[in-house]
């Protein structure tokens, strides 16, 4: 819905992303309308004139299925079902539904799930009564209770399950990361088709799933990258934005995104080809913000910039973000200006020190060769020094528990 003709440009940018989502979840779309209104109608959303347009439309070209670009209440998604006599989706529904289909680990299975149910619950009608079969006839309707109150209870029991199953997860996740503190990780965030999934096929020679589709991968992918023969790093690619993503999906998918928030750099990739290239890194951010996570910091890395033919729009993008980086990700061009920044970025994390310590002191030993890399080694009677590199955090962790093995070493 457009409030003034201004807004018209976008409007369009705005159809033809939900055009690209219908096509996603297998929709063909057979006509695009529009409406500018003053005030939303608290009943139907848009004008009763609007409404019998569509319904006319419905029936005359046997229409199964209208969308609309924003989301609806409960009541209004009935309404307008009544009145245009067939099913009505709004773009939070679509994109579940997108969601759904795509959804190939046992995470983002249950992220889904209870993404939808949490947007069907206060939708609930007579027609969700096959979720009691789900829950494998444990449940029984209770004494007065009608149908529609005995699916909601099914459906509370099991977003509880969900739930639940997530903080497993999460917990495996956690241990995962633990693994791996020693190595620099990147996250690769941006909207949804911008081509993270092809730069992490370029820099890692993997076979990441791809696609000119919204939403091609839904999972976090980590894969080991080699800049060079001295530097390597762990590069995770994140599930793609989109304007007005759900609100309940977003919460779904926050342990994914926790992959963001631990990474050492982001790097925000952008379709600098796409005219919403501004728009699309706003929703990025905003969704990052409200993650958490400080997005000042991030690396922009404009792609497909082999599709730009327009000279002024490469001058504005390098004038507005001077440390970003230039890439064609499906071409491999600019990727050396990229790896060089990743280890610049890894170089000014390292520091060099050294440390003494006791000759019998195995522990310690291991220590310092797990979280560090042992550039000289030296004895000076029954200690051995050590000089090292490592990143600042990790010398920070090789003094402190060097303090407490002496704090020990006292009290025997």
């Amino acid at each position: 819905v457009a409030k003034s003709q201004e807004e018209n440009q976008k409007l369009d940018e705005y159809l033809e992303e939900l055009t690209l989502l219908a096509d996603t979840a297998g929709v063909e779309v057979v006509d695009t309308l529009r409406q500018h209104v003053k005030h939303i109608d608290a009943g139907l959303y848009i004008g009763k004139g609007k409404v019998h347009e569509i319904a006319a439309k419905v029936l005359a070209e046997e229409i199964q299925l209208v969308i609309f670009d924003e989301d609806l209440s409960p009541g209004q998604s009935k309404n307008l079902e009544k009145e245009i006599k067939c099913r009505v989706l709004d773009r939070s529904a679509l994109i579940l539904d997108i969601f759904a289909k795509r959804a190939r680990t046992r995470e983002a299975k249950t992220q889904v799930e209870l993404a939808q149910l949490e947007y069907l619950l206060p939708r609930l009608s007579r027609m969700w009564t096959h979720l009691e079969r789900q829950a494998g006839g444990v449940f029984t309707k209770g004494p007065g209770e009608t149908q529609l109150e005995t699916d909601r209870r099914l459906i509370g029991t099991r977003i509880a399950v969900l739930k639940e199953d997530l903080k497993k997860i999460e917990r495996h996740r956690d241990t995962q990361r633990g693994g791996r503190e020693e190595m620099f990780t990147f996250s690769l965030v941006g909207y949804t088709n911008v081509g993270k999934s092809t730069l992490l096929n370029a820099l890692s020679d993997a076979d990441v799933y791809v696609e000119n589709r919204l939403f091609a991968t839904l999972d976090a992918t980590t894969r080991k990258v080699f800049l060079d023969k001295a530097h390597s790093c762990l590069l995770t690619d994140t599930v793609g934005f989109i304007r007005k993503l759900p609100h309940h999906l977003v919460a779904s998918f926050r342990s994914t995104l926790e992959e963001v928030k631990d990474a050492d750099m982001l790097l925000h990739v952008v379709d600098l080809s796409n005219p919403s290239y501004l728009d699309q890194m706003a929703t990025v951010e905003n969704v990052l913000t409200e993650l958490g996570v400080d997005v000042s910091a991030a690396v922009v890395v404009f792609n497909k910039v082999d599709l730009i033919e327009d000279e002024t729009i490469l001058n504005y993008a390098r004038e507005r973000y001077p440390q970003s980086v230039f890439i064609a990700a499906g071409r491999k061009i600019g990727l050396d200006k990229l790896e060089s920044s990743l280890i610049e970025f890894m170089e000014r994390a390292y520091v060099e020190d050294e440390i003494s310590f006791h000759a019998g002191d195995g522990k310690m030993y291991s220590t310092i060769r797990h979280l560090a890399e042992v550039i000289e080694e030296n004895y000076d009677g029954n200690n051995i020094i050590l000089k090292y590199r490592s990143r600042k955090e990790n010398s920070e962790k090789i003094k402190k528990f060097a303090g407490e093995q002496l704090e020990r070493q006292k009290l025997f």
